[in-house]
């Protein structure tokens, strides 16, 4: 039915931006009537209008697919997987023969790890411009319409890595960008717990730019897809995980609490089991995300308990979330009027190395400084600090090349 719009780029940019009352007007505009459309893709004629006047946007999966195959829309035009109805482009073009292991996205395994942990230890700061060269250089000019379903794989999992370095490097208006464009080429790829991941980071990102319902959105999205692939009980957990920072962070105790019991009961069945693609989710991470999930749940000594577990279970060769872990369980111990313990904490915080080129670490450093320094009454407070800022100055310093300097003005 939406043939004849297909070449229409008013329509392209609606579907793009996921706006579906504009691809409903665009219908309506070619004598398509609202009766028609509603009872097409199974909606009130209420529910309708409201799409096309923008008083709402859909939202959820289910009807995007829905309308996608009520009009004949192909998949990738939203961001979702070959509708069953679509010809199977890849069997009838014929594809040239691969002749290499990274042409068919194997040896592009191999570059994601070597990433992750350079990303691991360094910081994305550093590694940003590397993701992006290789994934215009090397991976963009595989994926085609006739590409296989790995390379589209490998182009998501690159794509998606890219956003978290954009995350840590403190652009997150560009993190998310890169996630908008991962999910469609993971859709493509076909594969679930891939689409599912992104999902989960997107969710990570809207909590951390200050949109908790954002980001209860997304984790529930990336659930209901997870549930529909094979079973991955470490991505159910981290998934269930986000679930319930962002319920906490809304204050929904309850609920939060019931998806927080849901993540360790996932983990505990399959820590270990494994995906190509997915960065790993452990028990250290989920210590680390139940400590923050219970500080926003006002539960001090659930926090305190998970924080300093998070801790003894990082690996020393993760060095940006071992700092992390650091970070928070100094903000638990102050905030629970234990001074003495923060300090404690927070002088193996002054031994991270000052090269790691982590923007998210720096500002919430900063953060910590500005916490404590509410108790500089405090003699080993103020003495601490004063090592805290000789420790400062050596971090900007050495990362002036990818830390922007206030405006005017010199650290």
């Amino acid at each position: 039915m939406a043939a004849g719009l297909l070449q229409d780029q008013r329509l392209l940019k609606a579907c793009e931006a996921r706006d579906m009352g504009a691809v409903f007007r665009l219908l309506n505009a070619r004598g398509v009537s609202t009766r028609r459309i509603a009872a097409a893709v199974e909606i009130s004629q209420g529910r309708l209008y409201d799409y096309m006047n923008g008083k709402t946007r859909v939202e959820k999966l289910a009807l995007f697919e829905q309308i996608a195959d009520a009009f004949h829309i192909p998949g990738e035009l939203l961001g979702l997987a070959r509708r069953p109805w679509e010809p199977d482009l890849a069997s009838e073009i014929p594809t040239p023969a691969l002749t290499s292991p990274e042409a068919e996205g194997g040896g592009d395994l191999a570059t994601v790890e070597a990433f992750r942990r350079a990303d691991r230890q360094a910081g994305g700061g550093r590694l940003y411009s590397a993701v992006v060269h290789h994934l215009s250089d090397q991976v963009a000019r595989l994926v085609d319409i006739a590409s296989s379903s790995r390379v589209f794989a490998a182009a998501a999992a690159l794509t998606e890595m890219a956003g978290w370095m954009a995350h840590d490097s403190g652009r997150d208006d560009l993190a998310a960008r890169h996630f908008a464009r991962a999910l469609p080429l993971a859709r493509a790829s076909g594969d679930l717990p891939l689409t599912a991941h992104v999902a989960a980071s997107t969710s990570h990102l809207c909590l951390q730019t200050g949109d908790p319902a954002k980001a209860v959105h997304w984790a529930t999205v990336g659930i209901e897809l997870a549930g529909r692939g094979p079973h991955l009980p470490s991505l159910l957990a981290r998934l269930n995980t986000m679930l319930a920072r962002a319920l906490a962070a809304s204050r929904h105790y309850g609920p939060a609490t019931q998806a927080l019991d849901h993540a360790h009961a996932a983990l505990a069945l399959g820590a270990d089991d494994e995906h190509p693609w997915l960065s790993p989710f452990d028990h250290a991470t989920l210590a680390s995300e139940s400590a923050l999930a219970f500080t926003d749940l006002g539960r001090a000594e659930e926090a305190l308990r998970y924080g300093k577990q998070a801790v003894v279970l990082r690996e020393e060769g993760r060095t940006r979330s071992l700092t992390f872990s650091r970070i928070t369980l100094v903000r638990i111990h102050a905030d629970c009027g234990d001074l003495d313990a923060a300090i404690s904490v927070g002088t193996e915080l002054l031994d991270t190395s000052p090269t790691l080129g982590s923007v998210r670490v720096v500002h919430q450093m900063d953060e910590l400084r500005e916490l404590l320094g509410r108790h500089r009454d405090y003699g080993p407070v103020c003495e601490y600090l004063a090592r805290f800022d000789e420790a400062r100055r050596a971090r900007q310093l050495l990362l002036a090349d990818i830390i922007p300097l206030p405006r005017g003005g010199s650290t």
